[in-house]
């Protein structure tokens, strides 16, 4: 099926591999929740540029491996743009001692949470994120 999530690359040499199967995957896991796929873009950049844009748009001096911006218009559809950092995600899965692609695809889900209105600030908060992500791994067909 052809969903309306694209993905993109900004200042770093990625493409996303099996990008249908990506898609259906967040399409599931948005229909689970109870809520409507508007539409989704996916940039996946370098800690340079994902830095840049912590600073400017959310006065953050620190690197982090996702920025989500909610662009939607109404309640029930989940739309926005969605910034990945590859460097942080490679980082992130030697740190865990995970494959890459497992990472990234807790990463790219952890967006649509966020979308969805998970939160993790807080530990408990985080801890319900955590449960929701592997919830969310466990429903890949790929």
């Amino acid at each position: 099926m052809d969903y309306p999530i694209e993905f993109f690359s900004e200042e770093i040499d990625f493409s996303l591999k099996e990008p249908e199967q990506v898609a259906d995957w967040i399409a599931t896991v948005i229909k689970q929740h109870g809520q409507e796929l508007g539409s989704l873009t996916y940039i996946f950049c370098s800690d340079d540029y994902l830095h840049k844009m912590n600073v400017e748009y959310l006065a953050h001096d620190t690197l982090t491996d996702i920025i989500t911006f909610n662009t939607a218009d109404e309640d029930g559809i989940i739309e926005g743009d969605v910034f990945i950092s590859i460097d942080r995600v490679r980082d992130n899965a030697s740190d865990a001692g995970t494959s890459f692609i497992d990472e990234l695809h807790r990463v790219i889900i952890h967006g649509v949470l966020h979308l969805l209105g998970f939160k993790d600030k807080s530990e408990h908060d985080e801890a319900l994120m955590r449960k929701e992500e592997d919830s969310s791994l466990s429903l890949r067909k790929f």
